[in-house]
């Protein structure tokens, strides 16, 4: 059998015939065409106007610890289809890429649970050369297949570097990935997603979690009306938490038991013995920190309620909180009624952030595990890739 057989069946590439195998000092040289006679460029179109040839170089995956480097011979095309004169798509690797497609998929693999710098080093490359495999995989989200067919998202904020530097992070629901990022928390930053997003798929949106703030919502009300907006029900949750916190330090700071606290933070179901024994005695004693406990669980149950009586069911916790005697509560419930259709709509849709709760815990361990990002394009496009079904390769 020849080598150049052998080769044709090892690195298996499509649309590419070996034509010569040469070994030099540090590397196996595999010379290599493209088996359709006409040229395509970048833009899709095909050619046969040759503006002028050149021979170019791609690494390829190690074979038995050595490198592989193909080497053809590459032309430029004058493109009727986009008027410029434009280097030719060759099916090996992508256009400007000095990497074969093969070699990229093991980087981008590898990157999906590595650091850079290990990646870098077990591919005997630059730290540069994954940077730039990363970033160019991720690409331009507006043309991406990940913003197609949004229904139901969620949006959240998450701080990634000191001096209260934080990224806007948007997941779908209905696939759990990471569909869009940016540098910043306001209004303006959500803004730019809804605009690559576009008017048509603006329109499509069914719904949209977010916290309480008003800078996402109205930038959702501005360019998707028709989408029902869903407070998290884990903010109102923490809010109420803190409430209860807030009585307890207030009203039982003499008391000087650990487990206190714990008490009234825990869901009832998980209680020690002791702990259950400072919540019966805190509730025989009529304290407010007792009354302010109640009302949250009596709120996490009004979360859990069917969506037929969303509606009646929030109403009546308003209702009672606002006549509270214990003044936090009354204040909690003031700020609640100014959400109420935002909890009716999470109540009613299902719709909770904690998805991307789940998100922003592996995106602390991407940047984590890299030692921090100087710069957030790194880590978006990292992100893109990690949290992201969707193949970029």
């Amino acid at each position: 059998m020849r080598v150049t057989t052998v080769f044709n069946r090892v690195l298996n590439l499509a649309g590419t015939r070996v034509l010569a195998v040469r070994f030099e000092a540090d590397a196996v040289v595999v010379t290599v065409s493209r088996r359709k006679r006409l040229l395509t460029c970048p833009c899709g179109a095909t050619t046969n106007a040759v503006y002028d040839r050149s021979t170019r170089r791609w690494r390829h995956l190690n074979a038995c610890q050595t490198p592989v480097v193909l080497e053809a011979v590459i032309c430029r095309v004058n493109c009727r289809g986009c008027g410029r004169v434009r280097t030719e798509q060759v099916p090996w690797a992508r256009p400007n890429a000095r990497h074969t497609i093969m070699f990229e998929k093991v980087v981008l693999w590898c990157a999906r649970r590595m650091d850079k710098t290990a990646v870098a080093a077990l591919m005997n490359t630059a730290w540069e050369t994954v940077d730039a495999m990363i970033t160019r995989a991720a690409g331009d989200p507006s043309t991406l297949t990940r913003l197609d067919g949004l229904r139901r998202i969620g949006v959240d904020e998450i701080s990634y570097k000191r001096g209260h530097r934080y990224l806007t992070v948007v997941v779908d629901h209905d696939s759990g990935d990471v569909v869009w990022a940016s540098e910043g928390r306001n209004a303006e930053t959500l803004s730019r997603f809804y605009t690559e997003l576009g008017p048509n798929r603006c329109a499509a949106l069914e719904a949209v979690s977010m916290d309480l703030g008003f800078p996402f919502r109205n930038a959702t009300i501005t360019a998707a009306p028709q989408a029902r907006i869903c407070g998290d029900p884990f903010h109102l949750l923490k809010m109420a938490s803190d409430t209860v916190d807030a009585v307890r330090r207030r009203t039982l700071k003499d008391i000087k038991d650990p487990h206190l606290r714990w008490a009234l933070m825990k869901r009832p179901d998980n209680l020690n013995p002791h702990q259950q024994q400072l919540l019966d005695q805190l509730a025989a004693d009529n304290t407010d920190a007792w009354r302010a406990w109640s009302f949250r669980e009596e709120l996490r149950r009004v979360l859990h309620t069917s969506p037929e009586h969303a509606t009646s069911a929030i109403d009546h916790w308003l209702d009672t909180a606002s006549a509270s005697p214990v003044a936090p509560v009354r204040n909690l419930a003031r700020r609640f009624r100014a959400h109420r259709e935002l909890i009716i709509n999470a109540i009613e849709l299902r719709l909770s952030n904690g998805r991307l709760e789940g998100t922003n815990s592996k995106i602390r361990l991407l940047n984590h595990r890299g030692y921090g990002h100087h710069r957030p394009a790194a880590l978006i496009a990292l992100i893109l890739l990690a949290c992201s079904t969707e193949n970029p390769t």
